[in-house]
C-alpha cells in the first residue's frame, strides 16, 4: 500500500447496494468524487463557489479497475494522490481500500479539467493552492 496526500473514511449504507448486497459499480463513482470535494475544500477550494466565478471543474476521463467488492456494512477509505498531468489537466490517482483486511478495492485516475466562463480549458491560478506530487 502506498502513501497518500489525503484519506477520507466511509462506510456502505445500504441503498448503495444490490439485491447481492453488494455496491453497485456507479456508487464508487460518488465515493471517488465526495472524497475530491474534501481534498480540495481541505486547500481553500469550493467547486460550487468557483463555478459561481466562472470557473468550472469537469471530469474529462475517468478509469477504474475494480479488485474486490463491498458490501453493506464495510467501512473503507479513499487515499488520493494529485498530479498536474499537464499546462490544463490535474490527475487524481484514487485508491479504495476495506478498512478491516486492508484489501484494494479498487484504483482509480480521474482526469480534471478547469473552464472558464467562455467554456475554453485553462488552467485556474486557484489551483496552484493544491499539493501535487510528482508521478
Amino acid at each position: 500500500m502506498q502513501t497518500f496526500q489525503y484519506q477520507l473514511a466511509f462506510q456502505v449504507r445500504d441503498y448503495e447496494c444490490d439485491f447481492q448486497g453488494i455496491v453497485g459499480n456507479a456508487t464508487y463513482l460518488n465515493y471517488l468524487l465526495h472524497a475530491r470535494d474534501e481534498f480540495v475544500k481541505m486547500h481553500g477550494l469550493d467547486a460550487v463557489k468557483m463555478a459561481q466565478e466562472g470557473i468550472n471543474l469537469v471530469v474529462t476521463r475517468v478509469e477504474i479497475d475494480y479488485k474486490q467488492p463491498l458490501r453493506s456494512g464495510d467501512s473503507f477509505w479513499v487515499g488520493i494522490n494529485l498530479i498536474r498531468a499537464s499546462k490544463i489537466r490535474l490527475l487524481f490517482l484514487q485508491e479504495i481500500y476495506h478498512s478491516v483486511s486492508e484489501n484494494l478495492i479498487l484504483k482509480a485516475s480521474v482526469t480534471i479539467v478547469g473552464l472558464n466562463s467562455k467554456g475554453k480549458p485553462f488552467f485556474p491560478d486557484k489551483f496552484y493552492r493544491l499539493p501535487f506530487v510528482e508521478p
